[in-house]
């Protein structure tokens, strides 16, 4: 069955909901002049619209990434507490298969990754060529928790010399070296930063405490850590400023309607994976030969419809059949309804074709193909 190429948002739609929130280094980024609460030019409904359209092209553009096996996507989220990551990845990536993408949420450094460097527990989860790699807060939050509790310094053992006023400095440089490391090896990397207000956080923070089935994702430590907002803020915007290229940008994405940040994330992947040569790989003329063989020798096992019936049986049947037909058609040949009744034919088999082979039997690429899993759009 041949894979359904899903109708892609027009470029101009997707840069229009990409470009005002990418930061590429090449402008003075400025926090506050991004606002959490935008949402563009677009109502609720027509956002659902387009975060399906979205869905439906990653889920495309993902099947022909795993099959060509050259490139890899990393896509890293970061934000306030209650901010809508874990909903933003739920729901934008709802359509692609489950087999090519894999969510790593990073929490407090187990003992083993504090005797590594900082970046060590995030080397070991980079996505192998075909897969979509999602990592929930990542290696930034050495130059954000951390930055905002210094005491953390110490628990990384780091020797003390090393630990100077221009760590922060330093650990930017690290992470921009990796990230140019990685598209000059084919990952493409997208940096998300979901703006939330300090409101918006607070109201959610009260649904988590008066919905029930929310109570879980409550934590007395966020509500510690949203104290410190104005500290988060200022390491946010240094981060960022600092580590925004063009080959691995960040986009700060407004995140108090949660539909409008959806929009904007999947606008901006399916934006970057559109640009690359992705294609389906091409079967040669030796393996179509030989799928002609195994196509032949597979129609010669189909097994006989029917018995088979005496030449002189099968007349009468046909000439009983033919008499009720017509007399069905009031005698005149025609049927009940108006149409001519079709004389029944004998089953037949077809014969194996030696000639070339249909387009449509060529089997899957060199990988082995996945059966996709269909996942419910739940985007509100």
């Amino acid at each position: 069955m041949a894979v359904t190429k899903p109708k892609a948002p027009s470029p101009e739609v997707l840069q229009s909901y990409t470009r005002p929130f990418r930061v590429d280094g090449t402008k003075h980024f400025d926090l506050s002049a991004h606002h959490p609460a935008q949402k563009g030019d677009l109502h609720k409904q027509s956002a659902h619209k387009l975060i399906a359209e979205n869905s439906r092209r990653l889920s495309y553009l993902q099947e022909k990434l795993y099959a060509q096996d050259r490139w890899s996507l990393l896509l890293i989220f970061q934000g306030m507490d209650a901010a809508g990551k874990d909903s933003a990845i739920k729901h934008v990536m709802s359509g692609v298969n489950p087999q090519g993408c894999q969510v790593h949420s990073f929490k407090t450094p187990s003992p083993m990754e504090l005797d590594h460097d900082f970046m060590w527990r995030a080397y070991t989860r980079l996505p192998e060529r075909g897969q979509i790699g999602i990592f929930n807060r990542s290696y930034y939050e050495e130059c954000l928790i951390v930055r905002v509790h210094p005491e953390m310094l110490e628990q990384e053992k780091i020797p003390r010399k090393l630990v100077t006023k221009n760590i922060w400095r330093e650990r930017f440089e690290d992470m921009v070296a990796f990230e140019r490391y990685l598209a000059r090896n084919g990952t493409i990397v997208l940096k998300f930063f979901l703006n939330i207000s300090k409101e918006e956080q607070r109201q959610r923070f009260l649904a988590r405490l008066d919905e029930p089935t929310k109570n879980w994702k409550f934590s007395m430590t966020d509500v510690a850590e949203r104290e410190r907002w104005d500290d988060y803020q200022r390491a946010y915007e240094d981060m960022i400023r600092q580590t925004a290229t063009s080959s691995a940008p960040w986009h700060v994405v407004p995140a108090d309607y949660k539909w409008f940040g959806r929009v904007v994330i999947g606008c901006a992947i399916v934006n970057a994976l559109e640009q690359l040569d992705l294609h389906f790989p091409k079967v040669g003329k030796d393996d179509l030969k030989e799928f002609g063989e195994v196509r032949r020798a597979l129609e010669a096992q189909a097994p006989a419809e029917k018995a088979a019936k005496p030449e002189g049986a099968e007349a009468k049947g046909n000439g009983k059949r033919e008499a009720e037909a017509a007399k069905a058609g009031n005698g005149n040949g025609r049927s009940g309804n108006g149409g001519r009744a079709k004389p029944a034919k004998t089953a037949k088999v077809a014969k194996p074709d030696a000639g070339t082979v249909p387009a449509d039997a060529a089997p899957a690429p060199s990988r082995s193909a996945k059966s996709k899993v269909a996942v419910p759009d739940e985007a509100k």
